[in-house]
């Protein structure tokens, strides 16, 4: 009986600790870096009663650490204190890129709570939050907001293809196709085809709506092919 207790007992401590557990809060869910600017950055804040510290960094690879180089986070590792506020640049190294269009960099940022030497079963959370980084060079044609109404959808040799015409990536909200929704969506790249790995059929109708620079949701459009 006493065995039980004492673990019901530990599953409400960690309970109780998820419960309280606020964290850092970023303000934003991407990065647009214009060409024109020397650095691009997003706040980090700690509402909570303890500090954290704080590692960012810049990968090429959505799945991989890669660190290329090409973009820096700094400062990469800090303390944030409890109620304080701080920011991440992100500063373009120079490295060659596409003038003609955006490429895609991914930023991230993690978490690490402190201990509490006092303290017993503590649950200690580390968060690691990972966000898009647009490199937008000057003078690109049309505006950034509009690429979404540009995109078409093909049939090529049996395969779903995304067409975006523009030098701006689309990042889907939603997209379905005969009425499914498509769980993984790929973004459309710029100036290329992408192809979407679902099967379809002639004369569906297809929607789908994006995510803008704010991180807001598009109105939605619609096709059939």
């Amino acid at each position: 009986m006493l065995r039980h207790a004492a673990r019901y007992s530990s599953i409400l401590l960690c309970l109780v600790s998820l419960s309280a557990w606020s964290g850092v809060e970023i303000g934003g869910s991407r990065i647009v870096y214009e060409g024109s600017s020397r650095q691009a950055s997003i706040s980090v804040s700690n509402p909570d009663e303890r500090p954290y510290l704080v590692q960012a960094w810049v990968n090429k690879n959505v799945n991989s650490d890669d660190n290329d180089q090409t973009f820096i986070a700094t400062p990469p590792l800090f303390r944030l204190e409890p109620h304080s506020q701080n920011s991440v640049r992100v500063v373009y190294t120079g490295k060659p890129l596409p003038m003609d269009r955006e490429s895609v960099y991914w930023l991230n940022i993690k978490t690490i709570p402190s201990t509490d030497r006092d303290a017993r079963n503590q649950l200690l959370i580390t968060v690691k939050s990972k966000m898009k980084l647009f490199f937008r060079p000057d003078g690109l044609k049309g505006e950034p907001q509009e690429a979404v109404s540009r995109i078409a959808f093909r049939d090529r040799g049996g395969m779903l293809v995304v067409d975006n015409p523009t030098p701006y990536n689309v990042s889907f909200y939603d997209l379905t196709i005969g009425g499914k929704k498509i769980d993984q969506v790929p973004m459309a790249a710029p100036l290329q085809e992408t192809p979407v790995k679902q099967p379809f059929k002639a004369g569906q109708v297809i929607t789908w709506r994006a995510i803008n620079d704010f991180g807001g949701i598009s109105k939605q459009y619609k096709t059939k092919i």
